[in-house]
């Protein structure tokens, strides 16, 4: 009996184990440099979005992934506002191969983070007198997809 609740043991730690800990905006950043006057103009925006991701080791098996979405709206020529935040969260990440592992932390994570980046974005552009952002969607998988074969085309080098 003991030698099967062991073994049980044994397996039950060798799982591969994910859990989220905690999310929390890191960053955030607002300017509307032509305020007052950007807002007597017609409004036909223009939207430019950059995101990146980043991963950090913490202590033991915990992993911070960073989510930056910065966006530039211009009316016409002049930036109507930029707006940039960093969403993070804090991921306990056990037993998996180092593909599994880049895989999680660079496109599972932050399809975690994504939906609580575009509330928070988009909650700092309506507080700013702006109309909602409401941002589509991103598919972080296919987005991991293309920079791994970016980095294979590069160099022949894998993501570890």
């Amino acid at each position: 009996m003991t030698d099967q609740q062991n073994t049980a043991a044994t397996e039950e730690e060798a799982a591969p184990q994910f859990s989220l800990q905690r999310i929390y905006v890191r960053d955030l950043s607002f300017e509307a440099p032509k305020s007052p006057a950007i807002f007597r103009q017609q409004w036909e925006p223009s939207v430019g979005l950059d995101l990146n991701t980043r991963q950090k080791a913490l202590e033991d098996d915990f992993h911070e992934v960073v989510l930056t979405l910065s966006v530039t709206v211009k009316n016409g020529d002049e930036v109507a506002f930029i707006a940039e935040v960093q969403q993070a969260g804090i991921f306990l990440i056990k037993n998996l191969d180092a593909a599994s592992m880049s895989h999680t932390l660079g496109a599972f994570c932050p399809n975690i983070l994504f939906p609580y980046a575009r509330e928070t974005l988009d909650s700092l552009v309506t507080r700013g007198s702006f109309p909602a952002l409401m941002l589509a969607p991103v598919n972080f998988d296919a987005l991991y997809a293309q920079e791994l074969q970016r980095m294979q085309e590069e160099g022949g080098a894998t993501v570890q």
